[in-house]
């Protein structure tokens, strides 16, 4: 029972960690490395710890003690980095270089203690269980498959259940706290005078417990909403009039309404309004689909532009989805909300469509599998014959090996593709079209614009206009086998840090 749950709360405190990280950091491949790149050295050093332990001190009550040192720190210090996080998260916001690093560098101590003490415990209960040389192959291999099967469950019970219900903090408190019991009833059954001076771990850390499980993760000035979902940390934010969806890092918006459904400026969504009209007039819209629903700001203003034209809006997180409709007036009988993976979904739906967009960022990255040949062909099959795909697509200063690889990906499925730099941003929107279209056909659909349309389309339209700049696709081709879009981003990020510094990361007020 006890390398059981042990090999439970290994997996938990690793998944706990990353949720705990991403809050700050982000999902990235680098984030995501380093957890388990961390967790795989704790663990080494761990078993040459209890392994030479367990030589020399081949008692129980030892081994329980271990045990529950390591729930009582799984607790303490898990809880312990929730607090440096949420000064990490402040000090992001503003770009404090200084305490982001400290609060990096706590994190990796706080990691240190629980899982190399997690490490010492298989090999010394192998110690303890081998009574006969000649069982030794038997004993270690049901040990180590009983703490194999306890990591299964610490796999999938804290990011499908736990975490999702109850937050990370209290599944730190969860996992940790179960150890600590297990350690402590051991001590209880294998050393007497132990046994009240083992009751004084969870007495110290009930306070600390109490202290830090209490409040918000992050305490962001204008933050009206927060939550885990199963896939993020969602917060909202209100500024002025209008309310922002954050995810994670939160180190950009994801969508946003402002009181009465007033639009202040162009953005990311509103140049996708732009997209049908590389078409020759004159131009009907019949049917959208958009691929990253998020809180739904795409589709509130193609209904805004074009009336009550039917929206198939597909998001993977439906906590994100309950936001929109509870933060961001997402409730349009014409938009009908899926939950699901994105291109999963659209291949379950049979309409076509005059146009699909693609905003399915997890900043600074985009899904694989939505940017791969295979993908685009499936997205085509979904297309009426003048229909178009508008796809958001991140960039840095003098670097676009992103853009000009999926520029290329694209062309290998569509006649032509277009790009439009938004203006203010990082950001650039590609649209490919179902038959041969010229930047021309835009600047005439902005000439002909009745005066009565949506002010908003017209200024989407003229953005798109004077931000069209010329193609340079590269000899990258994205598919199913071989998709190094990680790669790519991985390379654009890090030299923008290293040419812009810190300072160049976009902050909440921008």
């Amino acid at each position: 029972m006890t390398v059981f749950v042990a090999g439970m709360s290994t997996l938990a405190i690793e998944f706990t960690t990353s949720r705990m990280l991403q809050t700050v950091y982000g999902t990235s491949n680098i984030v995501w490395a380093n957890v388990i790149g961390l967790v795989l050295l704790f663990l080494t050093v761990g078993y040459f710890v209890g392994g030479r332990l367990a030589d020399r001190r081949p008692y129980p009550q030892t081994f329980y003690a271990l045990v529950a040192w390591a729930g009582f720190s799984g607790v303490f210090f898990l809880l312990l980095t929730s607090v440096l996080l949420k000064t990490a998260a402040s000090a992001l916001a503003a770009v404090n270089v200084g305490a982001i690093a400290s609060s990096l560098i706590g994190v990796v101590f706080a990691l240190a203690v629980p899982i190399t003490l997690l490490g010492c415990i298989s090999p010394f209960a192998i110690r303890l269980a081998v009574q006969d040389v000649s069982e030794a192959g038997r004993i270690s291999g049901r040990i180590y498959a009983i703490s194999t099967w306890g990591s299964l469950l610490g796999t999938y019970l804290p990011v499908l259940i736990v975490i999702p219900l109850a937050g990370s903090r209290l599944t730190a408190l969860l996992f940790g706290g179960i150890l600590l019991l297990v350690g402590l009833g051991g001590l209880w059954q294998t050393q007497a005078r132990s046994r009240f001076a083992a009751l004084l771990l969870p007495l110290i850390l009930l306070p600390a417990a109490l202290a830090w499980t209490s409040g918000g993760i992050k305490a962001y000035e204008g933050q009206i909403f927060e939550t885990e979902s199963a896939y993020n940390y969602i917060q909202v934010v209100r500024q002025g009039e209008c309310n922002y969806l954050l995810l994670n890092e939160g180190q950009a918006y994801h969508s946003f309404y402002c009181d009465g459904g007033v639009v202040p400026r162009v953005s990311v969504w509103s140049i996708m309004l732009a997209a049908p009209f590389f078409n020759e007039p004159p131009v009907e819209i019949d049917r959208l689909a958009v691929i990253g629903l998020a809180a739904g700001t795409i589709p509130k203003q193609y209904t805004r532009v074009f009336g009550s034209l039917p929206v198939d809006g597909i998001e993977l997180d439906g906590d994100i989805v309950q936001a929109g409709i509870d933060y961001f007036a997402l409730d349009e009988p014409n938009i009908d909300l899926i939950v699901g993976d994105g291109r999963y979904q659209l291949n379950q739906l049979n309409h076509r469509y005059d146009v699909i967009t693609i905003d399915a960022y997890k900043v600074p990255y985009i899904p694989w599998h939505l940017t791969t040949q295979e993908f685009f062909e499936e997205v085509r099959d979904h297309l009426t014959e003048t229909g178009v795909v508008a796809m958001n697509v991140g960039r840095a200063p003098q670097d676009r090996r992103l853009i000009d690889a999926m520029t290329a990906t694209l062309q290998t499925v569509y006649p032509t593709v277009h790009a439009i730099d938004v203006p203010g941003s990082l950001n650039t929107i590609l649209v490919a079209t179902m038959q041969p279209t010229t930047l021309d056909n835009l600047t005439q659909n902005l000439i002909g614009l009745d005066e009565s349309v949506d002010p908003l389309l017209r200024v989407a339209l003229e953005t798109a206009v004077t931000n069209h700049v010329p193609n340079h696709p590269s000899d990258v081709i994205f598919t199913d086998e071989r998709a190094p879009v990680e790669t790519i981003i991985d390379s654009l990020v890090l030299r923008y840090l290293l040419s812009e510094g810190v300072g160049g990361l976009p902050g909440l007020e921008q």
